[in-house]
């Protein structure tokens, strides 16, 4: 989702004062509130949504593939700050991705649909799904379709 062109990056945010001078540090915005998103990375527009959805305090944060357009770099700190700001401000997170780096960063909790029979065919940590799941259709998504771990 692209940003406002019209209003720079502290704007966009929606923040308080003090939000606003704190929330830029924790998300690596530091120095940037002042840029339109023209002037800002991919990267940093995410983020600056991250903080939007952040400042209101949500017990819920939904990203519909956070990582999307992103380089790899740029994709795991983005990874690794939701990770991040979920486990101090305690939210819960639901995202939807096909990443599989993104799965194993974020996902405490996993959930794989069977796209043919429109169910649920496993949950569990991502991880532990990794070494153990059993169902042909999982393994081979976790494993990009290599069948072994």
């Amino acid at each position: 989702r692209r940003l406002y062109a019209s209003r720079t990056s502290l704007s966009y945010m929606g923040l308080s004062c003090p939000q606003a001078r704190i929330v830029p540090d924790t998300i690596g915005l530091a120095g940037f509130g002042e840029y339109y998103p023209s002037e800002i990375s991919g990267g940093m527009q995410k983020r600056a949504g991250l903080a939007r959805a952040m400042a209101l305090d949500p017990e819920i944060l939904f990203f519909d593939e956070p990582s999307a357009g992103l380089d790899p770099i740029s994709a795991r700190l983005l990874d690794d700050l939701i990770g991040e700001l979920c486990a101090s401000l305690g939210a819960t997170v639901v995202v939807v991705t096909h990443e599989l780096a993104s799965i194993f960063a974020i996902g405490t909790n996993s959930v794989f649909l069977d796209p043919e029979s429109k169910t649920m065919i496993a949950q569990g940590d991502p991880k532990r799904l990794l070494a153990e799941a059993t169902d042909p259709k999982v393994r081979a998504f976790l494993t990009r379709g290599g069948g072994a771990s």
